[in-house]
């Protein structure tokens, strides 16, 4: 069965850190391309970042320079750092595997989601 599990959100404070992990099970994680989207109330998807096999990354001009996304393929592992956070960074965060290794590729299987609030 295929799995995205994140743990990790929470309530932080302003210009705090965080880091989300996204733990990758029943596919073959080198395979694919990542992403981070993130949903607030009241609006759709929003596309974070994108992180393919060989690291190679795009991230939405909002988040360039505060956050940073890698991957383990050694431990099938996607992570989120999430530096200088703003209260409008508060929402779900979700993992999304894609159907290719491209940026281009559509994202067809999703984790549950974790809640980050920011506020002080």
């Amino acid at each position: 069965e295929m799995q995205l599990v994140e743990p990790g959100g929470g309530l932080l404070l302003p210009v705090g850190f965080l880091r989300l992990s996204c733990a990758a099970l029943g596919f073959t994680f080198t395979s694919y391309a990542l992403s981070l989207v993130r949903h607030v109330p009241g609006k759709g998807l929003e596309w974070r970042s994108t992180i393919t096999f060989r690291c190679n990354i795009r991230y939405n001009s909002s988040v360039l320079g505060r956050f940073i996304i890698s991957r383990d393929n050694d431990r099938s592992t996607l992570y989120l750092e999430m530096n200088g956070l703003e209260p409008e960074d508060t929402a779900v965060y979700y993992c999304a595997k894609k159907r290719g290794n491209y940026y281009s590729s559509a994202m067809d299987y999703w984790g549950k989601g974790t809640l980050v609030t920011v506020s002080s």
